[in-house]
């Protein structure tokens, strides 16, 4: 079923000449990634591995816009060093 207003056809990527959908999701997350910036080499690879595209270059690591991050962990297990951990929300409640 086509939501009017999203997409233009079917396929998620028909309408790729336009800018993609960015939903805020973050707030659902139930694990979010840490990256280890001593075990970071900044390859990218979580980057292009990201479903949502939300892995961001900072001036020595990748880092997670945690508004846009749904935890889904794919960026922990296509790291090569093992530098980001997917850790529970709960962790980081005040």
């Amino acid at each position: 079923m086509l939501i009017k207003g999203y997409f233009n056809y079917e396929g998620p990527w028909s309408d790729a000449q336009k800018e993609l959908l960015c939903m805020n999701t973050g707030s659902w997350r139930t694990k979010r990634p840490v990256i280890n910036p001593e075990l970071c080499i900044d390859c990218g690879f979580c980057s292009l591995y990201c479903p949502v595209q939300c892995m961001t270059d900072a001036k020595e690591y990748f880092t997670a816009d945690l508004n846009f991050c749904k935890g889904c962990g794919i960026c922990a297990n296509e790291c090569p060093r093992k530098a980001i951990e997917m850790k529970p929300e709960a962790d980081f409640l005040n």
